[in-house]
Formats: C-alpha cells, structure tokens, sequence
C-alpha cells in the first residue's frame, strides 16, 4: 500500500520511498529525564508508535532508535544558556544526576508501556556516546565548521552553511543580533549554538568528561546526531518530534550533520503538534506545574482511553486536553470494548473469510498509511461493529490487526470485561449494593451516592438497568 507523509522539508505531503526496499530506518527525539513526562510528550511518542505500527503493517522491517538525553540540555533551548536540566533536577532532589537520570528513565519507560508503546529497537544514551559526539565535534572542526568562546565553548558558525534554516522555511541571511535568541556577543552569529561546553571553573559538575578543547560536556544537539550516525547510518529514511523541535533543535541536527555525511542526511521530517490547555497553552514542564500520565491513572481512566483520545486527533493538528474530552474518549473507548467482548462470546462464530477480512483490512489500513489518519480509521472500526454481515471469526481477526495497527488493546480490554462479569461478587459487596436499592426506594439519594462510593472504591462498577442493579468487577 502506498504510504504518504507531510515532509517538514517540503512543506507538502509525499509519497514515502525508502532508501532500502522494505526497510524503514527513523530516529525520534526522546526525553530528556530530569523530571516526570506530561501527557503532551507522551502524546509525540504515540504518535512515532502509530507511524512504526503503520510501517510494519505495510510488511516492513523497522529500525527505530530514539535517544534519551541526560546530559547538555541547557534550560534555555535557544541559545545555550542557563543550567543543565539534569544538574537542576538533582539539585531540586538532593540526589546524584546519575540516579535522576535512572529514576525517571523507568518513570518514563513505565508510561511508554502502559500506553501500549512499542519499545524502540535501539535506545541510547547520551551518556554513553560521548565519544561519538566528541568525534562529530572534531571532524566540524577539521571542516573549518567551528570556533571556540574561550571560558564558554566551541561552537558552530551558522554562516558556513548556506542551508541553514532551510528546515522552516528561513536562512541564514539577513541575521541579526536579538533577531532570534537573546544574543551572546562572544557568538559571530545569532543562532550559532554550542557543541561543546566547558566546565564552569567556579563549580564542580557531576556529569563531564576530557576532551581535546578541555574538561565539558556535550551540546544538547550534538547527541542527537552523532547516536543516529551510528546506529542508522549516515542516511536515514525519517527523523520525527514535536512541533517546536523544528525552529532550533532539527534545525542545528542537520547543520552539524549534513557537512560530514552529505546531503540529504533525512529523507522525511516528521513533526507531531501541541498538546494544549483549555486555554490554548501547550504542555509544558517550564512553569513547575504539569500533567502526567499518573494524573490520569489517579482518575480512574484506563492508560488506553488517552491513546484513544490522542488518536480522535490528527498529529498535524494540536489537540485540546480537558477532562470533558477525556470523559468522552472514555465513553467512546469503553463503547467499542463493550462491542467487542460481545463479538468474543458469540455462540456461533463462523468461519473466517478471507474475502471480507482483506478487504476490511486495507479499508482500515489505508486512512493510517494515508498521513496517519487515525480518526478516520475509528470511524470504519465503529462501521465494522456495526455491519451484522461480517460473522465473529472475522471480526476478531480484523481485531487482532487493529489492536496491532494502533495499539488500542481492544481485545484484552474485552476479554478482561468478560472475565469481569462472569466474577462473583462477594457477599460484603451485595450487601452493600441491596442497602443503596433500599435508600433509592426511600429517596435517600445521598445516602445512595455514598454507598455507590464505597462500591466504587472496593473495585466494583454498580450498573443500574431496567431490570434492577448489577455488579461488576473494574478492569
């Protein structure tokens, strides 16, 4: 099936050509782990496991490494100013930078997996590719690429790149001082950026190394490209990322790349928007206030209603958190498994036809490969459940490609509904489901409530129907 993306480069959508028949190669920027994601950086790793998912159902071998950043990731994305993140972190925690780096990697990893994520296939650390990154440094500099801040750093000279900027639609032309970044005067351009930074001399870090300019660490940008050289090669098909990564980060990535491997570096750049506020305001960590997934999980949802969500969007477009929105998703998500526990305990299944399954299939798979439309795709799915044409067999086998295709675990989710109604309820549970029919019987709709609270907390959904209440066990 043919598969089309919007390339940042070009600013159009594309059809996808692979440097390597059947392999896709892509780099994802991941976090940097001085502190908790919130849910609009795990809405961007949702986004690059829809893309791998989609890649793989189309049959092919995917090579995915996504970095994560503990060390040289100033406070300030612009101009290589303020502290590093991760020497903030351990300074707020009282604990090492290599323990805040441990720490919130599993955090991290912990959210990436109750969301269904598929792990990369290669996840490096900065720590460990200093010397890559120290190599990349001096090979710029044998290229006449770079000139040093004494005190400061050795930086890279945006002037002796004629593309730079190209990324976003700008150049290197017509830069002034301020016009970009607040500007350092030791730098001969505005948006020149380190690659290297010394070591301060009137405090020890924790985390620097030697290196031929001087005891440092590494830019924040040079990480990126010196990790993707080594894993994916000096061409690569697909490099993805928030929305705001393109301006400075992408930008400076192939700068410092594109001299040593030649040009083109990325075939395709792929950009996921915002997640925003109710008052329009990304996500972000800067304030000190923010949403994690646990804020989620604290309210009761299931991880895999904020996948769903995120999929009723278009990644092109930013999307608006609130908890009404969840409400929905939760509502529409829990109506989809609710369909599905049915197809799975239907007392006569049939056989499955390969006719009706093909064609569902690429019905389905065509809006994903199509620039992920992944909203589109839910609609067919509701269309699926609802064609009474298509018999059991059939159905849960084109369940099995969805929950494959996007990773919504429909059929587990399913199957644990009707372990859950099948359990029975203890007797201390029962009795506390005839006092609320008695209180409702008597008006004593408070009193009702309460007890529906203690139900809640004790593990158990009170459904009432026409036919009276009825207990069932929480997924």
């Amino acid at each position: 099936m043919t598969i089309r993306l919007f390339n940042t480069m070009t600013r159009k959508i594309e059809e996808f050509k692979p440097l390597v028949p059947g392999k896709m190669g892509f780099y994802s920027c991941g976090p940097t782990v001085y502190h908790y994601a919130h849910i609009g950086n795990l809405r961007t790793m949702v986004h690059n496991d829809i893309l791998k998912r989609m890649f793989i159902e189309n049959g092919y071998n995917v090579h995915h490494v996504m970095n994560i950043t503990d060390v040289g990731h100033l406070t300030s994305d612009d101009d290589d100013s303020g502290d590093d993140k991760m020497e903030r972190g351990a300074a707020r925690e009282n604990k090492s930078v290599w323990d805040i780096a441990q720490f919130y990697t599993d955090e991290f990893l912990r959210d990436y997996d109750d969301l269904n994520i598929m792990r990369p296939t290669d996840m490096p650390r900065a720590t460990d590719y200093i010397a890559e990154q120290i190599d990349l440094v001096k090979k710029l500099q044998d290229l006449g690429y770079t000139y040093e801040i004494p005190g400061d750093g050795i930086y890279y000279d945006t002037s002796k790149f004629a593309a730079y900027g190209q990324l976003t639609g700008g150049s290197v032309s017509g830069n002034r001082a301020g016009a970009r970044v607040e500007y350092n005067d030791a730098k001969r351009n505005p948006t020149d950026f380190a690659l290297w930074k010394f070591s301060p001399t009137d405090k020890k870090r924790q985390m620097e190394w030697d290196s031929p300019w001087g005891i440092g660490f590494p830019g924040w940008h040079a990480e990126c490209s010196a990790m993707s050289m080594k894993l994916l090669g000096n061409h690569f098909d697909i490099h993805t990322g928030g929305e705001d990564l393109s301006r400075v980060h992408h930008t400076n990535e192939i700068a410092q790349s594109e001299p040593i491997t030649g040009a083109p570096w990325v075939n395709y750049w792929v950009h996921f928007s915002f997640l925003v506020d109710k008052s329009g305001e990304k996500m972000s960590k800067s304030n000190g206030e923010f949403l994690g997934l646990d804020a989620i999980r604290k309210r009761g949802y299931d991880t895999m209603v904020y996948r769903y969500f995120i999929l009723l969007g278009h990644y092109q477009t930013q999307l608006r958190f609130s908890w009404d929105a969840m409400d929905a998703a939760s509502n529409g998500y829990k109506n989809i498994i609710r369909r599905v526990a049915d197809v799975l305990t239907d007392p006569a299944p049939g056989e499955r036809d390969s006719k009706v399954f093909n064609t569902w299939h690429d019905k389905i798979l065509a809006p994903v490969s199509d620039n992920m439309k992944t909203a589109e795709a839910l609609v067919y799915i509701q269309e699926l459940l609802r064609d009474t044409t298509i018999n059991a067999s059939t159905k849960i086998a084109l369940f099995e490609f969805i929950d494959r295709l996007l990773g919504l675990q429909f059929i587990d989710r399913a199957k644990r509904l009707n372990d859950a109604e099948s359990e029975t309820p203890p007797a201390d549970i029962v009795a506390l489901a005839d006092a609320r029919t008695t209180a409702k019987a008597e008006r004593n709709w408070g009193k009702a409530d309460e007890i529906r609270a203690q139900i809640d907390a004790a593990g158990w959904n009170i459904i009432d129907t026409p036919n009276g209440s009825k207990l069932v066990k929480k997924i």
